[in-house]
């Protein structure tokens, strides 16, 4: 196997993200182990898609979801491409491979009245953890950057004086972002706080947790699901939701569909559609309420 090569590749060439190349290794080693305990097969790399199916077929029958094993399937597809680019064999065995049929994801966004009270109606405490959490919920709405985006945002990357923000999105992709008034406002505000923190250990970084260490994933998703919680029943609350938030409230307020895409980050107008649901149901309302023929 020239796994160590591929996961190289995926970081250097590639520029994936750590926790991406984690995750295709991950699911290219689950497969060898599979290959070896169920077939005695001790590399991979020259495998036919018999082998592969009946991995597939297992995973099924462990009621593993059609998402996951698409994902799981798409790793290897993409380490037998990687082989087939250095010459190690000659056919990738998944070419021909159908991903399972999967059911559309629908994400509801937080309506702008629960954006409303999110901001307006809770009390946030009047201090360094307080400030900061109610910044990171208006910077997920007003921008639409991507939780591992906020994470790693540094401060060099935020310039409250021309209203920049500079964020690194996949694949180093770089893209400036507009700040709003009270956004600014709120950076000045947490940056007041910051400064009173006795040690830093992430100095570079934007937000921080109160011991001086830069925030991480599951953070951020408590903060957001702790303040949203009181607000909204909406089963699903996370950092994502505000994302989708961002790009449902800007098509609905009529941005148009190609700008939307340079704002979130996205290299295509095919990830950027996933947003429109809830538009066009916006248009559709106004269409009934609004065309004369609609009362007939």
């Amino acid at each position: 196997m020239v796994l160590t090569s591929f996961i190289s590749y995926l970081s250097l060439e590639k520029n994936y993200s750590q926790h991406t190349v984690s995750a295709y290794e991950k699911d290219i080693k689950t497969f060898a182990h599979f290959a070896l305990q169920e077939y005695n097969v001790e590399n991979i790399d020259a495998v036919d898609y018999t082998l592969i199916r009946s991995w597939i077929v297992s995973l099924v029958n462990a009621s593993i979801s059609n998402r996951s094993i698409n994902r799981k399937v798409a790793s290897l597809k993409a380490y037998y491409k990687f082989l087939l680019k250095i010459g190690q064999i000659e056919a990738n065995p998944l070419i021909k491979h159908r991903a399972l049929k999967t059911s559309k994801k629908v994400e509801v966004p937080f309506s702008e009245e629960e954006m409303e009270n999110v901001l307006q109606q809770i009390e946030f405490k009047n201090d360094f953890e307080g400030v900061r959490d109610k910044l990171i919920i208006e910077l997920l709405y007003t921008t639409g950057i991507r939780r591992a985006e906020l994470i790693n945002l540094k401060l060099v990357h935020v310039d409250i004086e021309t209203n920049v923000l500079k964020v690194l999105g996949k694949r180093n992709k770089e893209r400036l972002l507009p700040i709003l008034g009270s956004t600014k406002k709120l950076f000045k505000e947490y940056f007041k706080y910051r400064k009173n923190i006795q040690e830093i250990s992430d100095k570079d970084y934007v937000f921080l947790l109160k011991t001086g260490n830069k925030i991480y994933e599951t953070f951020v998703y408590r903060i957001i699901n702790h303040y949203f919680s009181q607000v909204s029943s909406k089963v699903k609350k996370s950092p994502h939701i505000l994302r989708h938030t961002f790009a449902t409230h800007l098509l609905n307020k009529g941005a148009d569909l190609n700008s939307v895409k340079e704002l979130l980050g996205h290299s295509s107008l095919a990830s950027t559609q996933v947003y429109t649901h809830n538009s066009i149901a916006e248009l559709k309302k106004v269409h009934l309420s609004s065309h004369p023929r609609s009362r007939e």
